[in-house]
C-alpha cells in the first residue's frame, strides 16, 4: 500500500484500520492509541467492532486510551484477543468538559497498558523525573523482596529521582487542536518512552491528526499510523512534515 505520508521515521495510511493492519503486515513494538468511545451521538464516535484482535496480531503491547464507561462495555473484547491488564494512569485536564448538568464535571481520561505473553518479555522502561526531596544517604529496614518478605539492612542514596505518579496532569489541547480529542505531546511522550524501545516501532492505528505519530518522532521511535477520515490524514501531513516541532 502506498503511504499518505512518509518520511525517514513516519508513515501514514488512510483507511480502516481492520483492512490496513492486515495488508501491512507490520510487526510493532508498541500500539498507543485513542479509538473512538462510542460514547456520543456523534458521526465519528463509532467503537470499531474487533479492534484489539487486528492490534493483538501487530503487538505485545498497547497503551490506549478511554473513559471507565468504554473499558466496562467493551473490556471483554480486550480479554477475548488475549490482552492481559498491567496497570492504568489517569491523565488529569487544566480543565474539562461536563456534558450533564447532575454529574461531576469530567477533566480526566484513562489510558490503560495492555500485554501478551510473558510480562518479562514486555519492554518496559519507567522513566524517572526530579522530586522534591534533598539528596541524601542512610540505611532502612525493608524486605529485600516483596515475595518472600525477608527483612534485611538496605543502604541507599537518594538522588532526587522518583518514578512518575500514576496520574498525570498535563494541559489539554482545546483551541490548539487539530482533532476533536486530540491527545498532546505530554501524555504521549512518558507513554511511548515506558512501553517501547529507542529507535522501536510505535503504531497508531486510529491516528487522527498524527499526535501519536509526532510524539513518537520526537521521542526518537518510528511511527505507523492509519486514519479512516482523509481530511484528518491531510491535517496529520501538514503537521509531519513541519520541520518545527511541538515542545512537551
Amino acid at each position: 500500500m502506498k503511504p499518505y505520508y512518509e518520511d525517514d521515521t513516519v508513515q501514514l495510511y488512510l483507511g480502516d484500520m481492520r483492512e490496513v493492519l492486515p495488508a501491512l503486515g507490520l510487526q510493532a513494538d508498541l500500539v498507543c492509541t485513542d479509538p473512538p468511545y462510542g460514547e456520543t451521538s456523534l458521526a465519528w464516535d463509532r467503537w470499531p467492532k474487533g479492534w484489539p484482535e487486528y492490534a493483538r496480531d501487530v503487538a505485545s503491547s498497547m497503551w490506549c486510551f478511554g473513559s471507565m464507561r468504554m473499558f466496562l462495555d467493551r473490556g471483554h473484547e480486550f480479554v477475548a484477543s488475549d490482552w492481559k491488564l498491567s496497570q492504568d494512569i489517569v491523565w488529569e485536564k487544566h480543565n474539562g468538559s461536563g456534558f450533564a448538568a447532575d454529574r461531576f464535571k469530567r477533566v480526566h481520561e484513562i489510558a490503560t497498558h495492555w500485554y501478551r505473553g510473558d510480562w518479562a518479555d514486555i519492554h518496559h522502561e519507567v522513566q524517572r523525573e526530579r522530586g522534591n526531596a534533598t539528596k541524601r544517604t542512610g540505611s532502612a529496614v525493608r524486605a529485600t523482596t516483596p515475595h518472600t518478605g525477608q527483612i534485611g539492612v538496605h543502604r541507599w542514596e537518594d538522588d532526587g529521582m522518583r518514578i512518575p505518579r500514576s496520574v498525570q496532569r498535563v494541559r489539554s489541547m482545546h483551541s490548539r487542536s487539530l482533532h476533536p480529542t486530540e491527545k498532546p505531546i505530554g501524555i504521549l511522550d512518558p507513554l511511548i518512552r515506558y512501553a517501547c524501545p529507542p529507535g522501536g516501532l510505535v503504531l497508531d492505528p486510529f491516528a487522527g491528526s498524527g499526535a501519536t505519530l509526532d510524539a513518537a518522532r520526537q521521542a526518537g521511535r518510528r511511527a505507523v499510523g492509519v486514519e479512516g477520515r482523509e481530511d484528518y490524514c491531510e491535517a496529520a501531513k501538514r503537521r509531519l512534515s513541519h520541520m518545527t516541532l511541538d515542545a512537551l
